[in-house]
């Protein structure tokens, strides 16, 4: 069990050393994952920057994720083929689902970076942070943006997850550093013993400690 997010990201941080050599970048998921990010970027003094995505849920079950968009305007979207197949939705009916969900991945953009110029990926590692993963229903569609966003490798960074959530991942990153895999899994939240939410001010007050960096 981890104190909080900031012990976690220290924690992630060191076990992070010995695999960065050359430029990188870290991406945090807004908005758990900011605070543990955070602690990556000033203990490696790397660019930090957000990774925004979200779920579409099913209508009428809204919880259950037939597909997740992400990267801008949502341009990047993953579906859970079993879930759509089972629910008769085809590609049509699933981008329309996705226009609201869109409008909101555009506020949210706007409400946290303003005019804040994206890090450029090209070329880097993007180390991709989240406070712990329960389902992975988003973050396919997150690795998959930043691999179209030109990043050279992708390390997953995350303090808790079910082994079995991340074994979906192995094959679409390069390297997984995950501190602890409980198991039986329980909600991540239940691995910390502070793990208050954090808001959207907090996720604003993390990204200001970072001084925006041109985009090249």
């Amino acid at each position: 069990m981890f104190p909080d997010r900031k012990d976690a990201g220290q924690q992630l941080a060191t076990r992070l050393t010995s695999l960065l050599d050359g430029p990188a970048v870290v991406l945090a998921l807004p908005r758990g994952g900011v605070p543990v990010a955070a602690e990556i970027a000033r203990q490696h003094e790397l660019p930090l920057d957000l990774i925004l995505v979200r779920k579409i849920g099913l209508p009428g079950h809204e919880e259950l994720a037939v597909a997740a968009i992400a990267g801008p305007d949502g341009a990047d979207m993953v579906v859970n083929e079993d879930v759509a197949d089972a629910a008769g939705l085809d590609r049509a009916a699933i981008d329309r689902l996705a226009i609201p969900v869109r409008a909101e991945l555009r506020r949210r953009r706007a409400l946290y970076l303003g005019d804040r110029a994206p890090v450029s990926l090209t070329g880097k590692t993007a180390i991709i942070v989240d406070d712990g993963i329960a389902t992975g229903a988003t973050m396919h569609a997150a690795i998959r943006s930043i691999r179209n966003q030109g990043a050279a490798r992708i390390i997953l960074a995350v303090p808790v997850a079910s082994a079995d959530v991340l074994d979906q991942f192995r094959a679409e990153v390069d390297q997984i550093v995950c501190l602890e895999t409980p198991f039986p899994f329980r909600a991540v939240g239940a691995h910390y013993r502070s793990f208050p939410q954090v808001g959207d001010d907090a996720v604003k007050a993390g990204l200001a400690a970072f001084p925006p960096v041109p985009h090249t």
